[in-house]
């Protein structure tokens, strides 16, 4: 059975399954027992007797997934919900999601990505856990690199990422710092492979150790679904031999989103920047890449790669019936060696749209699925939460 063949099986399985929950968006009982039937609630007894208690609660999932990088992916997830005792309203939820999967690429993952906020939120703990073992595709470095140097590669992954950030005299501006560990081994090749003979820094594996300084202005109503609000995230690592890293570099990491609600909260407009410089003996997996099912969606995941990458996207996300809603989106992105060479002419489009299905009212979680188009490529993608 080819992949070509295999994504269509995939696409009408979606179509299908949107179809069929159509009519059942009126009625939304069997859905949240389905909900409440996955979730825990540890400390429901002591919160009812204790109102300084928020109730959290342990959202327990099977997870289906779908984009061109992986293919079919299952696996389940967590999501633990929490607020520190005597936190009000004025705390947004911590968040401490944790999902293993595999996909019919051979792929194994293992993520969290948290964030912990305590009481009054004088201080935020956040950060990403990752474990893959990975197959993909490389297509050689740079902005032109052609689709025929398609070749695979597989690798193992350990990334640890703690940032500790301090509320400021402003009240969603937060500075602090962390460290990041990215490990990258087991480098795998097929026969006679370009980039297994080539002198790119990392073809080998590599290991990054850096300190990071952090800054982190966040306003959003809802963490997992926005619909007000700002979230700048920017980092700067400095990654050191003397600190255990393979080689001597910088990173510096910048994403920045906006939410305009429109027409009482029923539609929103959702905007981001994402861009990534790396300077100094940037190894192969550190360096920016352009794809995948969050931003520049119809392009695969790392499908151009260089130092460089900067790239921006709006979505205007809308309601349509009950639990059904709707997104069309566009966005335009590049990488290159030398920020210089950056050039609007040459930014390369992306233009989609997508359904999107409330599954879990109360923490506003929508399973969606898109479909992006770019120059010559196109792709489908089938998650679980928004996009950005």
């Amino acid at each position: 059975m080819s992949k070509q063949f295999l994504r269509k099986v995939l696409y009408f399985g979606y179509i299908l399954c949107f179809g069929l929950l159509i009519p059942c968006l009126g009625t939304a009982q069997p859905i949240d027992r389905l909900v409440d039937f996955f979730t825990l609630q540890p400390n429901q007894r002591a919160a009812r007797q204790d109102t300084s208690l928020y109730p959290a609660k342990l959202i327990l999932t099977p997870l289906v997934a779908f984009s061109p990088e992986t293919s079919l992916e299952f696996g389940v997830g967590a999501k633990y919900l929490f607020k520190f005792r005597g936190s009000g309203s004025e705390t947004r939820t911590s968040n401490m999601p944790l999902s293993a999967t595999y996909t019919l690429n051979n792929q194994v993952l293992l993520f969290s990505g948290f964030s912990i906020f305590s009481k009054k939120e004088r201080y935020i703990l956040t950060g990403n856990l990752w474990f893959r073992v990975f197959p993909q595709f490389f297509y050689g470095i740079g902005r032109d690199s052609p689709s025929s140097a398609e070749e695979e590669y597989s690798f193992t992954q350990v990334t640890i990422e703690p940032i500790l950030l301090k509320q400021t005299w402003l009240r969603y501006l937060f500075v602090g710092g962390g460290v990041r560990y990215n490990y990258i081994g087991n480098m795998e090749f097929e026969t006679e492979s370009t980039l297994a003979d080539s002198n790119i820094l990392g073809v080998d594996g590599s290991t990054s150790v850096g300190i990071e300084a952090a800054v982190v202005y966040d306003s959003r109503d809802n963490i997992l679904t926005a619909h007000r609000g700002w979230y700048v995230y920017l980092t700067h690592g400095f990654y050191e031999s003397w600190l255990g890293s393979s080689s001597t570099f910088q990173l510096t990491r910048f994403d920045a989103r906006r939410f305009i609600p429109l027409l009482d909260r029923r539609s929103v407009l959702a905007l981001q920047l994402l861009a990534t410089f790396s300077f100094g003996d940037v190894p192969l997996n550190e360096l920016g890449a352009l794809g995948g099912d969050q931003i520049m969606r119809g392009y695969y995941d790392g499908r151009f790669v260089d130092r460089h990458l900067l790239a921006l996207q709006a979505e205007y996300r809308f309601k349509i019936l009950g639990r059904l809603g709707a997104v069309v989106f566009a966005g335009a992105g590049d990488v290159v060696s030398q920020t210089r060479d950056f050039k609007l002419g040459n930014f390369r489009p992306t233009v989609g749209a997508g359904l999107r299905f409330l599954i879990d009212r109360r923490e506003d979680l929508n399973i969606r699925f898109d479909y992006g188009i770019g120059r010559s490529t196109q792709n489908y993608y089938f998650q679980v939460g928004e996009a950005f």
